[in-house]
């Protein structure tokens, strides 16, 4: 069984898991994704497969054969070769958790 994404006008309406049979007999625009695959790396060490595990809303590059979430903020870029958006500033490394502040473009600290 592998995990297949329903892609319709670039954007990703449906996730199943089904064999290549089934999905040979459906209509629509069908494409594999596998759940290992995040930022164009295999989890497991194995092949990675379209940048990206497929979601709902997700955007399909045909040309790049690349699954990526929809932008989170404006100011995001997205990685040309990892397909996930990309903060103009990093997250800090100090171990406290963060927000990004849109407005400010910056990190905000998360206060409990």
């Amino acid at each position: 069984m592998s995990h297949f994404a329903k892609v319709e006008n670039g954007i990703v309406t449906e996730v199943i898991v089904a064999e290549q049979d089934q999905i040979d007999n459906l209509t629509g625009e069908w494409v594999q994704t596998s759940y290992n695959t995040y930022g164009g790396k295999h989890l497991d060490g194995g092949t990675p497969l379209r940048k990206n595990f497929a979601g709902i809303g997700f955007h399909y590059d045909k040309s790049k054969d690349a699954f990526y979430s929809p932008q989170p903020y404006t100011s995001w870029t997205l990685n040309s070769t990892s397909f996930l958006w990309e903060a103009p500033e990093s997250y800090p490394s100090d171990g406290k958790f963060y927000t990004w502040d849109e407005d400010n473009k910056e990190w905000k600290e998360i206060k409990e």
